[in-house]
């Protein structure tokens, strides 16, 4: 029997670079793999923690489906959907809250984050805290757990949510018997953390990204920003040092890494470092890019692959729900 993927984006921003590299690449590749069923979803009601515009909100959705789409998930061979789609994820959700102790919530990183930095400055400890943000990985947990997830790709800082769901896990089978998987995380440890404009990590927290389908024009002016030292044209450069070289590594091919680190010890102009990372760059993306703007243009195609994808997920999550509703006595 396959084993199960899962792997869920928040659509909160237009998708960069670092997310393609960081979690997107990641959870194609391995889904290549034979031993498993690739489960790819987007996490809408996630993203509503920070109470988007609703139009907004919604372009945002469709672009996180057309670059799946366009970056080569296959949405025949898997499981793709929208997570508002699956009504079973908010019926599990409120089941896994009753089992969830606040003090498990209280040790959440994100909620974490926000107390300190209340702290820090002087403000009441839960401000700017809702409940959704507080309880965000429950529904995480709901999202994972519905479909006996096996394997969960995610970045270090998302450790802590698959532990959570684990826990919640172990707490329900423990009272009412073997009902859910427990989920492994998967991180990959060769994943790029990409540098951004300003050198430090790619994150529109740091609004230092380039958006992954920018156009030939507006890629090359995002790329003409990045932070570079004063070396001058013909002093040797160290590539490993590099923010340019770091980036030019993700998309160039053997050779051509062969062929700039050379170019680097030999003292190339950073004005021509930031043109060969432009040209092999904007090569790689123009066939997604292109594929990419072909389907936002016709979002009836997109639902329906959304449809489709979520009759594929409910067929396993309802029975899955009717097991949990008769365990817990409904």
């Amino acid at each position: 029997m396959k084993k199960r993927i899962l792997t869920g984006i928040k659509p909160t921003g237009q998708i960069h670079l670092g997310n393609y590299m960081g979690a997107i690449k990641p959870a194609l590749e391995l889904a290549k793999d034979e031993q498993y069923d690739a489960f790819y979803f987007i996490a809408d009601y996630h993203g509503l923690t920070r109470t988007p515009d609703p139009e907004e909100f919604k372009e945002l959705s469709y672009g996180i489906a057309a670059t799946w789409i366009a970056l080569g998930l296959d949405y025949e061979k898997s499981v793709f959907y929208r997570q508002s789609d699956i009504p079973e994820v908010f019926e599990l959700n409120w089941i896994l809250a009753c089992y969830a102790s606040k003090g498990l919530m209280n040790r959440a990183h994100a909620y974490k984050a926000i107390v300190d930095e209340n702290k820090k400055n002087g403000n009441d400890l839960d401000d700017g805290v809702n409940m959704g943000l507080f309880t965000y990985p429950i529904l995480m947990a709901a999202d994972i757990l519905l479909y006996n997830s096996n394997t969960v790709p995610v970045g270090k800082d998302q450790i802590q949510h698959v532990e959570i769901a684990r826990d919640l896990a172990q707490t329900f089978n423990k009272k009412y018997g073997a009902t859910f998987n427990l989920p492994e995380y998967k991180v990959d440890a060769d994943t790029a953390v990409l540098p951004g404009l300003d050198g430090r990590k790619m994150s529109k927290s740091y609004n230092n990204t380039i958006p992954l389908f920018s156009d030939e024009k507006k890629l090359l002016k995002l790329i003409k920003k990045i932070k570079t030292d004063s070396s001058l044209p013909g002093e040797p450069k160290d590539p490993d040092q590099s923010n340019l070289f770091s980036l030019y590594k993700q998309f160039a091919d053997a050779e051509q890494i062969a062929e700039m680190r050379t170019a680097y010890e030999q003292g190339i102009s950073w004005g021509e470092a930031k043109q060969q990372l432009f040209e092999v760059m904007n090569e790689a993306l123009r066939e997604p890019r292109e594929r990419y703007q072909e389907l936002m243009g016709n979002r009836d195609k997109l639902d329906q692959i959304l449809k489709e994808g979520a009759e594929k997920a409910r067929s396993i999550a309802t029975p899955m729900m009717k097991d949990i509703r008769t365990k817990i006595g409904l």
